[in-house]
C-alpha cells in the first residue's frame, strides 16, 4: 500500500508541473504578441543636467498636436505645442494630453519591466521542472527496486504449500503490476527532464530577443536623429519638423514624397546601411484625420 500511495503522489506532482508548465509558455507566447505589435511613435530621452537635476525630454503626437516637453526632476519645464511655445500659465489647457503621454511613456517602461520579469520567471520555472523530473526518476528508480524485491518474495512464498503458492502467485502478479508501473514512471520522468530542458531554452531565447528589441529599437531612434539632423545639415530640409515622409531602400531614396538624386541616395545609402538594407520609410503627416509619426523596417 505504501509504494502505491507514493506512485500516485508522483504522478500528481508531474501533472501539476505540466500544468505550470504550460501556463508559463503561454504567457511567454502572449508575451512576444505584444510585442511584435508595438511601433516606433514616441521619441523619450532622459539625462543629468550638470546640477545633478533629471531632464527628461519627451517628443510625441497625441489627439493631432505635436507634443515637446521638457521636465525638470518630473516638473514641466518647457512645453511646445505645434511649434508653439506655450506659457506656464496656459498648461492646465494641456493637462490630459500631458498625463496621457507620460502615462503612455510609464506604461511602456513598466511593460519592459514585465517582460524581462516574464523571463526570469520562466527560466525559474524550468530549473524546478528540471529538479521535478530528477526526483522522478529516482521515484522510478525506488519503484524498480521494490518490484525486485517483491518478485522475490515471491519465489520464497512459492516453495511453502498450496495456499503459500496461491499468495505467491498474487505477490508476483502484483510484482509485475508494480515492474509496469515503474517503467511508466522512468518514461514519465524522462519526458519530464526533455520538457524542462525545452522550456530553459525557450527561457533564454525570450529573455535574449527581449534585448535585441529593445537595442535595435535605441539603435533606430539614435540613427534616425542623427540622419533628420544630417538632412537638416545638407539643406534638403530646412529644419527636424520638415520632414514629414523619408523612404530609403537599395534602390532609391525620397524625402518629403521627391527622389533625391543619386549623389545624395548613395550617401545616405553608404553611411545608413542599417536603413538602407531593407524597406524602410518614416513618416510624420496629419490626412485630416489621423496623425502618423514612426519608423517603419522590413528585412531582406
Amino acid at each position: 500500500m505504501k509504494t502505491k500511495i507514493l506512485k500516485h503522489s508522483v504522478l500528481g506532482i508531474a501533472a501539476l508541473v505540466w500544468g505550470i508548465t504550460a501556463q508559463a509558455q503561454e504567457r511567454s507566447s502572449s508575451g512576444s504578441a505584444k510585442k511584435s505589435q508595438s511601433m516606433h511613435t514616441n521619441y523619450s530621452s532622459q539625462t543629468n543636467d550638470n546640477n545633478g537635476n533629471e531632464v527628461q525630454r519627451i517628443d510625441t503626437e497625441i489627439d493631432g498636436k505635436e507634443f515637446k516637453i521638457k521636465l525638470v526632476n518630473d516638473k514641466i519645464a518647457s512645453l511646445y505645442v505645434d511649434d508653439e511655445k506655450i506659457a506656464p500659465a496656459d498648461y492646465g489647457k494641456y493637462e490630459v494630453q500631458i498625463t496621457k503621454i507620460r502615462a503612455q511613456i510609464k506604461a511602456d517602461r513598466i511593460q519592459a519591466e514585465k517582460d524581462r520579469h516574464q523571463a526570469e520567471l520562466d527560466r525559474q520555472q524550468a530549473e524546478r521542472d528540471r529538479e521535478q523530473a530528477g526526483l522522478d526518476r529516482q521515484q522510478a528508480e525506488r519503484d524498480r527496486a521494490q518490484a525486485e524485491r517483491d518478485r522475490h518474495q515471491a519465489d520464497i512464498e512459492r516453495g511453502r504449500g498450496d495456499m503459500d503458492k496461491l499468495q505467491a502467485e498474487k505477490d508476483r502478479r502484483q510484482a509485475e503490476l508494480d515492474r509496469v508501473q515503474a517503467e511508466k514512471d522512468r518514461h514519465q520522468a524522462d519526458l519530464d527532464r526533455e520538457q524542462a530542458g525545452r522550456d530553459r531554452i525557450q527561457a533564454e531565447k525570450d529573455r535574449a530577443q527581449a534585448e535585441i528589441d529593445r537595442k535595435h529599437a535605441e539603435e533606430d531612434r539614435k540613427l534616425m536623429k542623427q540622419l533628420i539632423s544630417d538632412l537638416v545639415s545638407d539643406k534638403i530640409i530646412p529644419n527636424d519638423d520638415a520632414l514629414h515622409n523619408l523612404t530609403l531602400n537599395g534602390d532609391e531614396m525620397t524625402v518629403n514624397g521627391k527622389k533625391q538624386p543619386d549623389a545624395v541616395f548613395n550617401k545616405y545609402k553608404e553611411k545608413y546601411k542599417r536603413f538602407a538594407g531593407g524597406d524602410f520609410s518614416y513618416e510624420n503627416s496629419y490626412n485630416g484625420k489621423n496623425h502618423h509619426t514612426g519608423i517603419r523596417m522590413s528585412r531582406n
